[in-house]
């Protein structure tokens, strides 16, 4: 067994005793919430739930359920999550498969490569992206949330980077075989870079499932509003107008337990995929931060 001094030995117990309290400060807030989902409208009023239902009922849920804008902006959330993580994958494996290449092999990529740092420094605002959606036809419609960050250079770049320490003689015995450029891409880099697609994939699905900004500014009609957004037009903005919701409809409960049992149920999709991807979760983090 290797020999541990002690000072490696109290930090051991100070660096968990310190990650611990971290972890559960990250928690308690979830549990605060699924248990104010199922308190009693009384128990969330008097402001008494902690971390434990009191006045246990899944009235908050029924209801949550029962409401069409709810299950329509879930939807539309899910459908962007999917159809965004699907294509903007797409996108920038393309493309960092392109711009892995050496120079010699591909003329002109460093100044493609300035051309897309360029435009994560850079932007047009928000003004102007607004207009060209609006003279694309866009408004209104699930391509206006996905295609305007459809390409994240930051991914791309991460992606490019672990494409470059693939080992070059793989690519070569491909092309020895006869094969192209997306046979190599989808028989030699896609399975050797599954830490890297699962990381990258983890965070862009992260993003569209929390994203909510575009969803108020591209979506005039609140029934086109993606989850994220509707979580804010009901909880920040408190307009319950605005999400089909009205006081004489939930006159029976409270708006706590209602919006809680809302909050969940929009965390609940990250926290179900998350386990399945953490295993190559802290792999993909430093696969390809070190270039030999």
């Amino acid at each position: 067994m290797r020999y541990r001094s002690s000072g490696y030995t109290i930090f051991t117990i100070w660096n968990t005793i310190i990650l611990s309290l971290l972890s559960i400060l990250c928690v308690l807030p979830l549990i605060h919430v699924l248990a104010l989902s199922f308190s009693s409208r009384a128990a969330a009023t008097a402001n008494i739930v902690n971390f434990w239902p009191v006045g246990f009922t899944t009235d908050a849920y029924v209801k949550t359920l029962s409401n069409t804008a709810f299950l329509q902006s879930l939807w539309i959330g899910v459908e962007r999550t999917v159809l965004g993580t699907v294509l903007s994958m797409f996108v920038i494996t393309m493309a960092a498969y392109s711009l892995s290449k050496t120079s010699y092999k591909f003329p002109g990529r460093q100044i493609y490569i300035w051309v897309f740092v360029f435009t994560m420094l850079f932007s047009g605002g928000l003004i102007p992206s607004y207009i060209l959606i609006s003279k694309l036809h866009l408004m209104d419609t699930i391509w206006a949330l996905i295609l305007p960050t459809a390409v994240s250079v930051w991914n791309m770049i991460l992606m490019l980077n672990f494409f470059r320490t693939i080992p070059q003689e793989l690519e070569e015995a491909a092309y020895i075989d006869g094969a192209g450029h997306l046979r190599v891409l989808w028989s030699v880099y896609l399975p050797v870079s599954m830490p890297s697609i699962a990381t990258l994939s983890l965070f862009t699905m992260v993003f569209h499932w929390n994203s909510w900004f575009d969803g108020m500014i591209y979506m005039s009609n609140p029934k086109g509003y993606p989850l994220a957004t509707y979580l804010h037009s009901m909880i920040v903005s408190d307009n319950l107008s605005r999400v089909g919701v009205t006081l004489a409809s939930i006159d029976n409960f409270s708006n706590r337990t209602i919006k809680s049992a809302q909050i969940f149920i929009g965390a609940l999709p990250i926290l179900i995929v998350y386990p399945f991807l953490q295993k190559y979760f802290v792999k993909g983090i430093v696969l390809g931060s070190v270039k030999s």
